[in-house]
């Protein structure tokens, strides 16, 4: 009976010593919790029960915004040594392969000095960028004319002086590499304040507790210009909402040396361009049109289809007689007229045209009766267009009213003389979309123009944005090659509000220059003043 009362005991006595140890574990953990937690701005004795738990409110977000920068330091970070690693993959294979070239292996011993070589040049070239461009020091320019101006912005508008004819003096940026950009560039701004270096001029023995951090919303405004054969400067400004300081931050994204991507012969002497214009009426325009269609298509280039949609009875014989006629004096029989008995659609017209084509794949060129081409620009049709690939959208010069342009003049020159690109005879019409060249095959496939469109404008940027919402490359640049000629444009009470307001400003748009509408608007003044000028000339005389 004695053995299991000794077990009891010592069993008894185990459990006692477990339950202290357990006693004075919790009061350490206690003693180091109190220790450990974060003394209050306004009490520095131990705290209470108001005092621990506003302790821990700010120790927890303590920790959250050490986190957050982390996490945001981190990110950034990758995607800076991405790009980099990228960039300098890039530079190194091609500055290996130069090297190679000049200086080929000797018993594969210069491997390691080629490749040491390689990053050296590459810093030292992406510093002489730098050098170059205007950062640091200003540049003696020729006159007033050679400035690059910056354009600035803020983390939500652009302000921009190139406008265009589409583009607004303030406006988000709707293109997304240029979000892109901009958002990288604040970003990158805050990296290196955040996370100074020793030339920045902080002491590195300030902790990050110490330190003001910067985030997004303290940025205020920045400014960028790009030297096209250096790079790319950013200055930056960002302030504190209760402080006087500003941060200046310059960045340069300096540009690399030119690279091969590809090289490729294009054969384009069996391309056939089917050129298809909607018509209704306007049988005078279409014989102005023919006149150039026969010098270019027929004499010059001879490599061309044409397609006629006409709609309505009406003129439509004089349309005939003028093909017919065509055809006779230049034996041309690549001709193919659709007549519609329906109201004119453009979207329609252009729709019937590329379907009537019964040869297979073609390319197209979508043309209005008021457009004027060259040779040239039908093998730049031909050249920046592509079957399942790209499709071309030129951007046309459209030419001002020649009555106001050469008012001077008793009667304005003939068309040939007017086809010249300047301020005050036409602009780049940046808002249109309705000349494209493209493969038959694409258009089908994209599903061709919204043919609920009724009337004048809007079917083409239906189109237009179709293309840019699939995968093929969309080719959108100003070709010296294209004119629409002026003509009056009447605006019809049919159209919806949206489109007459398209057609009203496009009117506006086509019929002068700044300076020569400024002159219309002035003329009672400008006559007032050449009548005093007059008179007082002949008092001079007289006296």
């Amino acid at each position: 009976m004695r053995m299991p009362r000794r077990g009891l005991v010592i069993q008894a006595r185990t459990r006692w010593l477990l339950v202290g140890l357990a006693l004075l574990f919790s009061l350490v953990l206690l003693m180091y919790l109190l220790e450990c937690a974060p003394q209050t701005d306004g009490n520095g004795s131990l705290p209470g029960v108001v005092g621990e738990s506003m302790g821990k409110e700010y120790y927890q977000a303590l920790l959250q915004e050490q986190e957050e920068h982390y996490q945001n330091r981190a990110t950034s970070l990758k995607r800076q040594i991405a790009q980099l690693k990228q960039e300098l993959q890039e530079m190194s294979d091609k500055l290996k392969s130069l090297q190679e070239k000049k200086s080929p292996k000797v018993n594969g011993m210069n491997y390691q000095g080629t490749k040491e070589q390689t990053s050296n040049d590459l810093l030292e070239f992406l510093h002489s960028q730098i050098d170059k461009a205007e950062v640091s020091v200003g540049a003696k320019l020729p006159s007033e004319y050679g400035v690059i101006p910056f354009e600035s912005f803020t983390s939500m508008k652009v302000f921009q002086l190139e406008m265009g004819l589409t583009r607004h003096p303030e406006e988000k940026p709707v293109r997304k590499d240029k979000r892109d950009e901009l958002v990288e560039v604040i970003e990158a701004g805050l990296e290196v304040i955040n996370n100074p270096d020793e030339e920045d001029g902080q002491d590195e023995d300030d902790g990050v507790g110490d330190r003001q951090l910067y985030s997004e919303n303290d940025f205020i405004e920045g400014y960028y210009r790009t030297e096209r054969d250096k790079g790319t400067q950013y200055e930056l400004f960002y302030k504190k909402m209760d402080g006087m300081e500003y941060r200046h931050v310059t960045l340069f994204r300096p540009f690399g040396p030119l690279m091969k991507v590809k090289s490729e012969t294009v054969d384009i002497s069996k391309s056939i361009i089917n050129v298809i214009v909607p018509l209704a009426g306007r049988t005078e325009a279409f014989a102005q049109f023919m006149q150039n269609f026969r010098d270019v298509c027929i004499h010059q280039d001879k490599r061309v289809h044409l397609t006629v949609v006409y709609f309505g009875q009406d003129g439509l014989s004089e349309v005939k007689g003028i093909l017919e006629s065509v055809a006779r004096e230049t034996d041309f029989h690549n001709y193919t007229l659709v007549s519609l008995n329906e109201e004119f659609n453009r979207g329609r017209g252009l729709d019937m045209g590329a379907r009537a084509w019964e040869k297979g794949e073609v390319l197209m060129f979508f043309c209005d009766v008021d457009v004027y081409f060259t040779a040239e620009f039908l093998n730049s049709c031909r050249l920046n267009a592509e079957p399942g690939k790209k499709v071309f959208y030129p951007v046309v010069f459209s030419l001002y009213n020649p009555a106001i342009v050469y008012a001077n003049q008793d009667i304005p020159p003939p068309v040939e003389q007017q086809l010249v690109h300047k301020k005050d005879s036409g602009f780049w019409r940046d808002f249109g979309f309705g000349m494209t060249c493209q493969y038959r095959t694409d258009f089908l496939t994209v599903g061709g123009f919204d043919l609920e469109v009724k009337g004048w404008g809007g079917e083409d940027v239906h189109l237009y944005r179709k293309y840019l919402h699939g995968e093929l490359m969309v080719v959108r640049t100003p070709v010296p090659g294209l004119f629409h000629l002026w003509h009056e444009k009447h605006c019809a009470d049919e159209l919806t509000p949206e489109q007459y307001r398209m057609c009203i400003q496009s009117k506006a748009m086509n019929e002068a220059s700044h300076s020569h509408l400024g002159m219309l608007v002035f003329r009672d003044e400008i006559e007032a003043h050449l009548r005093k000028q007059a008179y007082r000339t002949n008092s001079e005389a007289v006296g």
